[in-house]
């Protein structure tokens, strides 16, 4: 059993990134699909597909390579079970100069940094990822 499925889930991409796995497959639940979904619009992911039958659902993220190199470097966790850390729309700022992003909980659903700052919405920050 997962007690953090967020966790989980970027310790999976970042480590089939670094094995050059063209994907990974993670727990299903309707948190982390969100979570895949606002990574893929920000290009991290190139598909998000649900398996599985009703209580053995899992999900197959497709990992984005660019000129052969995995296009997640790093990934690191913010908002953690123990503390969780949130931040106003005001205080939102570009992450390492546009090349990162910073994946929000907020509640408009999961929002990375820009569509946050341009829905003038703050919220839990989850994770960065570069």
């Amino acid at each position: 059993m997962v007690t953090d499925p967020v966790s989980d889930l970027i310790v999976r991409l970042k480590n089939g990134s670094d094995a050059k796995k063209k994907s990974i497959l993670v727990i299903y639940s309707r948190f982390v699909e969100n979570i895949a979904h606002a990574l893929k619009k920000a290009g991290y992911i190139s598909s998000v597909i649900k398996d599985g039958k009703k209580n053995d659902k899992s999900l197959e993220l497709g990992i984005v390579y660019i000129g052969g190199e995995p296009r997640i470097h790093e990934v690191q966790r913010i908002s953690k079970s123990s503390r969780r850390i949130y931040q106003k729309h005001g205080d939102i700022r570009m992450y390492r100069s546009g090349f990162g992003n910073t994946i929000f909980s907020t509640p408009k659903g999961v929002l990375t940094d820009v569509e946050a700052r341009k829905q003038k919405v703050g919220g839990e920050v989850l994770f960065r990822i570069w």
